[in-house]
């Protein structure tokens, strides 16, 4: 099973956001109000004009023909300067894009008592609810929860996966294969990036661990109050985003302490480096603090899938990038302890990632 917390988790009441804005506050809840360091500035909520910066853009289909080596140095110059960028031909049919967020949606659109069904109970990340709640006075997200283990089929929660909408499980399935092989296909070149064997991390990861998350961000009277999802780095090795077509801009990436949006690139996917990809190359590649925040009057829609090592797996910088100028900077440490000690704690900022540090 996924990895669960052995101590009791009381969370309090929690909200379902689609439910609140049905009713059409005139005030936010206290819970999901921020302090006032958190709160989003709106000015950079949809205008990376106003910091100059547009994430990278890398093209698969340059790697997979010719291994092109301007691509490659795009890819490097992506993972150790952003830690994000976004994939275009990436050979995931589109059409199975489109039917991937369609149930997503018709999944959120169900009444609540339908979707209550499949609970994330406190301290675990599977399910419909917040995830990474652990106590009664905690801020909550503006955001509707489903995640899902997926691969290996031990972590699968047979009784969280939906009967309704129809398809729902053969479309999942469907969908994490392909991203399960853009998954190894980008760590190959990421691997010939770092001059490094091309199959250093497929061998490594063992059978490795895939999880999906569905966020629905409904819109928010007060956006400049909240945020979709608290400031974190993922623990994968690497994370795919896909964001939903006409959806708000919600996505923001620390770059230089300036939070910066991602505007979607039709048909492309996002991917960012996770903390394992930091500690397997000693830092040379990092994880990014991200974020989620809301819009006013627009709803957001994101499929997330987390790509990981084996939790069997012993995990630290390769030697390859270990020398005098660049001491080692992480321990080694059983992934499946780290994933343990990730899904236990509240998301802050990169917190987490001291679990690994010297």
């Amino acid at each position: 099973m996924a990895p669960v917390p052995s101590f009791p988790v009381k969370v309090g009441h929690i909200d379902d956001v689609q439910e609140l804005k049905k009713t059409k506050p005139s005030s936010i809840p206290e819970r999901f109000v921020r302090d006032m360091m958190e709160r989003p500035k709106l000015a950079t909520v949809t205008t990376p004009s106003s910091c100059n910066l547009n994430i990278p853009v890398v093209d698969l289909s340059k790697l997979l023909n010719s291994q092109d080596f301007h691509e490659i140095k795009k890819l490097s110059s992506s993972c150790e300067e952003w830690g994000f960028f976004q994939v275009i031909n990436h050979g995931i049919d589109l059409d199975l894009l489109e039917k991937m967020e369609k149930i997503a949606m018709e999944f959120f659109m169900l009444p609540l008592e339908e979707k209550q069904k499949y609970p994330m109970s406190p301290g675990t990340v599977q399910g419909y609810g917040q995830a990474f709640v652990f106590s009664e006075d905690q801020k909550l997200d503006w955001c509707n929860m489903f995640a899902l283990g997926v691969e290996p089929h031990f972590i699968r929660n047979p009784k969280l996966w939906p009967t309704k909408p129809l398809e729902f499980s053969e479309t999942i399935d469907i969908y994490s294969r392909e991203i399960r092989k853009l998954c190894k296909n980008l760590l190959k070149y990421i691997a010939v990036s770092l001059g490094l064997n091309e199959d250093i991390f497929e061998e490594m990861f063992g059978v490795a661990v895939q999880a999906v998350r569905m966020n629905y961000y409904p819109a928010c009277p007060r956006p400049d109050l909240v945020l979709g999802l608290s400031p974190h780095s993922d623990g994968s090795a690497l994370t795919v985003l896909q964001q939903g077509k006409c959806s708000s801009v919600g996505l923001q990436i620390l770059k230089d302490n300036v939070w910066v949006p991602v505007q979607p690139i039709p048909n492309a996917l996002v991917i960012n480096i996770g903390d394992t990809i930091e500690v397997l190359t000693n830092g040379r590649y990092k994880s990014v603090e991200h974020r989620a925040v809301t819009h006013q009057e627009k709803d957001r829609l994101s499929i997330v899938t987390f790509y990981a090592p084996s939790y069997e797996i012993e995990l630290g910088p390769l030697q390859k990038l270990v020398d005098e100028n660049n001491p080692c900077k992480y321990k080694r440490y059983n992934h499946g302890e780290y994933s343990m000690h990730y899904v236990t704690n509240k998301l802050q900022g990169k917190k987490t990632l001291e679990f690994a540090k010297i």
